[in-house]
């Protein structure tokens, strides 16, 4: 079984009917991860890590991503058969020609957040007018909160992926991710608040996907990934310590202190239940959504971007 490789591999199993076997008789795929190993990824190390993949015939790598990397260019390009997005990203990308389609969601909501220290006179989305955002720059919930809350005096600085300003500034406002930066915080003594942008009507799911053609020419194989990892999700809350061993091994940075709180939060916003699951409804109130804030500039069917037909 093969957990985290950092060389570049030849694409496989795009090229005919039946994939290609290695060495072990396992059908390789290369899933591309959108961060280093947390429990965010869960699902899909349980799946490693109880061997289910394996029982489905497949030898699954899965690559960590960089800081200034995207799982979507490196599926597009063949890097990798499988990746890790939200689906407004999906969404863009398909609108842009990229040849990705969503096969499954792996958290029913987005966990990211809005950060505030607890005494902040900000109480909801419309009160961050005249305030300052430390996002991501051209993040596109940005863009919705300020045209549905009609804010005409927000600033949005570029995120820095650190507490520290945060720590040090009591009117300090930033992008988070639920399930993480507030660990951090709360270890530091620091009261906080967030506010989810899912609260706000902007509600993506975050979801794994697979290169078009590997899933037109490989579909048996598509089938057995997305089903294994579907069980890997639907096992891992309730047996977390498995994968949970494993992305410490993988990503030392990760304690068991943290790890529990990743797991409470996810557990907490209901991110996890219903895996797989995913509407075509959303998925059209999603893309209408990105039209109107001028992101995708190409009508596309949404239908294009994603599929259920191979969950379980």
């Amino acid at each position: 079984m093969k957990l985290i490789v950092f060389s570049v591999l030849l694409l496989v199993g795009c090229g005919g009917s039946t994939a290609p076997k290695s060495a072990n008789g396992l059908i390789p795929i290369r899933l591309q991860a959108d961060w280093f190993p947390q429990p965010e990824q869960g699902g899909f190390y349980t799946a490693l890590a109880k061997g289910y993949y394996q029982a489905a015939g497949l030898d699954v790598t899965i690559f960590p991503l960089g800081q200034y990397s995207s799982a979507l260019k490196v599926v597009a390009s063949g890097g990798a058969e499988f990746g890790l997005a939200s689906s407004d990203q999906i969404l863009e990308a398909v609108s842009n020609g990229l040849p990705v389609v969503a096969v499954g969601a792996t958290m029913q909501h987005d966990p990211q957040a809005i950060m505030l220290h607890k005494d902040s006179p900000v109480k909801d989305f419309a009160g961050l007018e005249g305030k300052s955002i430390a996002a991501q720059p051209g993040s596109t919930w940005f863009k919705y909160i300020v045209s549905k809350y009609k804010l005409k005096d927000v600033r949005e600085t570029p995120a820095t992926h650190s507490i520290a300003n945060f720590l040090a500034d009591p009117n300090y406002i930033q992008q988070i991710f639920i399930t993480s930066e507030p660990f951090f915080v709360k270890n530091a003594g620091v009261e906080y608040r967030t506010m989810l942008i899912s609260d706000s009507g902007y509600d993506p799911y975050r979801v794994f996907f697979v290169h078009k053609e590997y899933m037109e020419k490989q579909p048996e194989a598509t089938a057995k990934f997305v089903r294994a990892s579907i069980q890997g999700w639907q096992e891992y809350l309730k047996d977390p310590a498995p994968a949970n061993a494993l992305i410490t091994k993988l990503n030392p940075a990760q304690n068991a202190a943290q790890i529990q709180f990743t797991l409470q939060a996810l557990k907490d916003g209901a991110f996890l239940e219903g895996a797989g699951r995913m509407t075509a409804e959303r998925w059209t109130a999603l893309n209408e959504q990105l039209l109107s804030l001028g992101v995708v500039r190409k009508r596309i069917d949404p239908a294009t971007a994603h599929t259920t037909k191979f969950l379980p």
